[in-house]
């Protein structure tokens, strides 16, 4: 379970390649995952998250400590 973003659960979905003449053979489609740090102010330390691109607007949305309190709440090791 190496390709899961820890905010929003996104994984690895399966899928058809589809060729030019129709030939239809199985892929992956890969979440567009990254890895970041941030420093968690109220807790005056720093974290390491692997993360979706939409989990890194929601962070700049809601701001770090919520998204991180709702984790917490959820049952996520920080």
């Amino acid at each position: 379970m190496a390709r899961v973003c820890q905010v929003t659960g996104k994984k690895p979905i399966g899928g058809n390649k589809v060729s030019h003449s129709n030939i239809k053979t199985k892929r992956r489609f890969l979440p567009n995952l990254q890895t970041k740090r941030f420093f968690l102010a109220e807790e005056d330390k720093w974290i390491t998250l692997k993360l979706s691109s939409e989990a890194i607007r929601t962070i700049n949305k809601n701001g770090l400590y919520a998204v991180v309190k709702e984790m917490r709440a959820a049952g996520v090791h920080i």
